[in-house]
């Protein structure tokens, strides 16, 4: 299963928006990668995981630097949402250097802890996020 950028996954804000697209790509290529049949397979999937990992990071920087900026008060919680997928990524590192290559399984955690988890992190943090940022832009609102 890839992962999709579909409409529910929308904040409204392009920054983060544009930075979920891009984790998907990322998660999709390595995703691709598992699917390959050469000998390099394991070398290409931990490389596509790396660079996951290193995008995650990028773009949890960017997410904690605006909540921080308009002083968004769930920002301990969802700091700590994000560590629990910095947990995940380290995992499936471990998970593929004690195997021969990315297994069915390891291709299972992907889908389980790394989408699902997306895609749930997307449509209740990240978007409460954004909501926070137009609610306390827009005084009108209030």
């Amino acid at each position: 299963m890839y992962a999709e950028l579909t409409d529910n996954l929308l904040t409204g804000n392009k920054m983060i928006d544009g930075q979920h697209k891009e984790l998907i790509d990322k998660i999709n290529d390595l995703l691709k990668a598992c699917e390959n049949e050469s000998p390099t397979i394991k070398a290409t999937a931990a490389q596509m995981l790396n660079y996951l990992a290193d995008y995650t990071e990028f773009h949890f920087g960017e997410e904690e630097k605006l909540q921080e900026e308009i002083g968004y008060p769930g920002i301990k919680e969802h700091k700590a949402k994000h560590e629990e997928l910095r947990q995940v990524v380290a995992d499936l590192h471990t998970m593929l250097e004690e195997q021969e290559g990315p297994t069915e399984a390891f291709v299972e955690q992907v889908n389980k802890n790394v989408i699902e988890w997306l895609y749930y992190h997307i449509q209740g943090f990240d978007r409460s996020v954004a909501e926070y940022k137009n609610l306390t832009k827009n005084e009108n609102l209030i």
